[in-house]
């Protein structure tokens, strides 16, 4: 199986046998966006337009295998950048087509999810899963990867990867904000400044228990910097950035273990590129323990945007005996969670 991920920046191809890696071949247009501090959707898609063939190639011949061994092609159709996908959504149609492969149409957020299936464990179901990336932010209940997601919640506004670029680019700090930002923080305190938790307050919980909001909070760390500037007080760039890390991490890690308490499900699965920060990982696993929640990480390589996690869940849905899509589907921007694979035949 063949999986095309073009959903944001990155030029995703990956190929698997069954639930085995055979290539993970990633292209990034990031540092073209780094001059506008942020992902422009008409970049990425001409960098997509650009990588996808040599990232192919290079994907086929780390995999050792030719465009003839593959028996199905995937591809994500959403949610995303439209333009970015469009480019993914057309290679992957002429591909199968000029192959005379099936084609699967897949769910971005879902394939986070699948990408733990290639660490060679077996996933037991039901389970928790957080993603947070730097478009999403979704909590999710997944009682059967193929056929049941459930959508908990949600971010209202900003992800908390956009709210990290956000942050640094407020302190200075240059874009991807991620890893900047958990650099400062490492010589700051995280309890120097209490930034808000955004969606957190008990009146909150009853209509928003599992979203997410993070403006909030960008907008307190802006206050906060302007106050100091104003004034000339020195301003701690290590404590404001693990301030504010620590109040991204507080919200996350308590509602997910919140959800997981509350549906009865000990197991919580964590996703998405802002899985690399490791505060988010060590509180989860810290916190996790203590809360007899057991936790599951797929390789950092598998958290980013990827197309062998596309190419997972398409095979999981081949071996589910689902059939394949049509060529109907086209790009969808706002695909929800709970639509695992588009304009199936059936």
């Amino acid at each position: 199986m063949l999986g095309i991920e073009t959903s944001c920046d990155e030029t995703g191809i990956g190929i698997v046998r069954g639930r085995t890696l055979l290539s993970n071949t990633i292209a990034s247009s990031m540092d073209e966006h780094a001059r506008y501090g942020g992902v422009v959707p008409e970049v990425a898609a001409r960098a997509h337009l650009e990588a996808l063939q040599p990232t192919i190639e290079a994907a086929l011949a780390e995999a050792q295998v030719t465009l003839a061994d593959i028996d199905a092609v995937a591809v994500t159709s959403g949610p995303g950048l439209a333009g970015a996908l469009m480019v993914g959504v057309g290679a992957a149609k002429a591909l199968a087509v000029s192959l005379d492969k099936p084609l699967y149409a897949v769910n971005h957020l879902v394939g986070h999810i699948a990408a733990d299936i290639l660490t060679g464990e077996e996933v037991e179901y039901p389970t928790v899963a957080l993603l947070v990336s730097g478009g999403h932010t979704s909590l999710l209940l997944v009682r059967d990867l193929v056929s049941d997601v459930e959508l908990l919640g949600e971010t209202m506004d900003d992800a908390a990867g956009e709210a990290f670029d956000k942050i640094a680019r407020i302190l200075g700090l240059p874009y991807p904000g991620g890893p900047e930002i958990d650099r400062a923080a490492a010589t700051g305190d995280p309890n120097a400044i209490r930034f808000p938790r955004g969606m957190s307050r008990a009146s909150d919980m009853a209509e928003h228990r599992y979203d997410f909001s993070f403006s909030g909070l960008k907008t307190a760390v802006a206050r906060f910097v302007e106050q100091h500037e104003a004034t000339g007080e020195t301003l701690s760039v290590p404590d404001v950035a693990a301030s504010f890390r620590e109040a991204v991490v507080d919200v996350l890690v308590t509602k997910a273990l919140d959800a997981c308490a509350r549906h009865g499900v000990p197991r919580l699965l964590l996703g998405g590129g802002v899985i690399a920060n490791k505060r988010l990982r060590d509180v989860a696993l810290e916190r996790a323990e203590a809360a007899g929640v057991a936790v599951r990480i797929p390789p950092l390589s598998l958290c980013t945007d990827n197309g062998a996690m596309i190419a997972a869940l398409a095979s999981e849905l081949i071996m589910s005996g689902h059939p394949a899509s049509t060529l109907a589907f086209g790009a969808d921007s706002t695909l929800p969670v709970t639509t695992i694979q588009v304009a199936t035949s059936s």
